[in-house]
């Protein structure tokens, strides 16, 4: 935690600013470790730093904050009482602009807007994050393997989702990092097909993107399957974007540029005609949020260094007809990678009943 508020303080002394107001609720959770993060925030001075909630939290932040909780309802006089002087930054990215104008209001002057001041700071992991990481990652694996056993014909999307969800709830998880996606057949071909009450049907490649969540900490994993014998065209689709993501994740290494790694796989698919059907970027960061930096785009500027937690996940959609999409996390290590993700990934088929 002293390292955490250290690397915040320096960022403040670069920007000049005499106090750093954290609303970003990933932020607040990884200053602090209170799990209601929604309803804090945290105020960092040079010499001191708080937590600031209401009422309904005084056990629970007595509990859990590694920081000071001031209990106040009035959270903007809080943070103006303790700021009398000198530039306050505030995260542009998430405080509204009327909360902002309201804040200046009591503090009598403008608050400094800052942007990725902490959550650039979080990208890279220390050694809790990525065990809690791992253990997610795990957790996620069991969880796509329990799925598989219910998985047939007739058995609709939803009852898929709700099955993943059931048991990452049941062996500990905190729940899902996101929505589960259950996609099967042409609706495979959307990238984001939240599960449906569609029924999964034998001939049909289905996608299953998932992660669950475990002491706050997110995984995030990608397989896609087939249901008894596929058209040709479909293992053909589906053999395609598992060499690209074996090339792309073959290059993650500290110094590896996000939008290299991006052309790597892109490179691969366009080779096999499906350049046009990679319809979103490579990957991203992972941590407290699911999507955070660093970016694995075409446009993107940032370069991996150890301690990153990242997805390689590239996808081939043909709408109307299928698609495929194969995620594994990875974490950056000093001389190259770890794969976090231990589902199978080669070409696997569920046969029907």
């Amino acid at each position: 935690m002293s390292d955490r508020l250290g690397r915040v303080r320096a960022a403040m002394d670069e920007r000049s600013l005499s106090a750093m107001l954290v609303t970003t609720p990933a932020s607040v959770r990884w200053l602090s470790g209170f799990t209601a993060p929604e309803d804090a925030r945290v105020l960092i001075t040079p010499h001191d730093a708080w937590l600031l909630t209401d009422g309904r939290y005084v056990a629970q932040a007595d509990e859990e904050s590694r920081l000071e909780a001031v209990i106040e309802r009035d959270w903007m006089s809080e943070v103006a009482s303790r700021v009398r002087s000198g530039p306050l930054g505030v995260e542009a990215e998430h405080l509204t602009l009327a909360s902002a104008s309201s804040l200046a209001g009591k503090l009598g002057h403008e608050p400094v807007r800052t942007e990725g001041l902490v959550s650039r700071l979080r990208r890279v992991k220390d050694a809790s994050e990525i065990d809690a990481i791992r253990r997610a990652a795990a957790l996620t694996d069991r969880a796509f393997e329990h799925a598989l056993r219910a998985l047939r014909p007739g058995v609709r999307e939803v009852e898929i989702a709700l099955e993943i969800e059931r048991f990452v709830r049941t062996q500990g998880g905190d729940g899902m990092a996101f929505d589960v996606i259950v996609a099967s057949g042409p609706r495979s071909a959307m990238p984001h097909g939240t599960a449906s009450p569609k029924p999964i049907e034998a001939g049909e490649l289905v996608t299953i993107d998932m992660g669950a969540r475990v002491d706050g900490y997110c995984a995030d994993m990608t397989r896609t399957v087939g249901v008894g014998e596929v058209a040709p065209a479909h293992r053909e689709l589906f053999e395609a974007v598992l060499e690209a993501e074996r090339a792309a994740l073959a290059e993650v290494r500290p110094g590896a540029h996000g939008k290299d790694l991006d052309a790597v796989a892109r490179d691969v698919l366009t080779a096999h005609g499906l350049g046009e059907a990679f319809a979103h970027s490579l990957g991203h960061g992972v941590g407290l949020d699911v999507h955070e930096g660093p970016a694995l785009s075409a446009r993107s500027s940032d370069e991996l260094a150890a301690g990153m937690v990242v997805t390689i996940e590239p996808g081939a959609y043909r709408p109307g007809d299928a698609g495929v999409r194969i995620e594994d996390l990875a974490v950056v290590t000093d001389d190259g990678h770890e794969v976090l993700s231990s589902s199978p990934k080669d070409w696997r088929v569920v046969e029907p009943d």
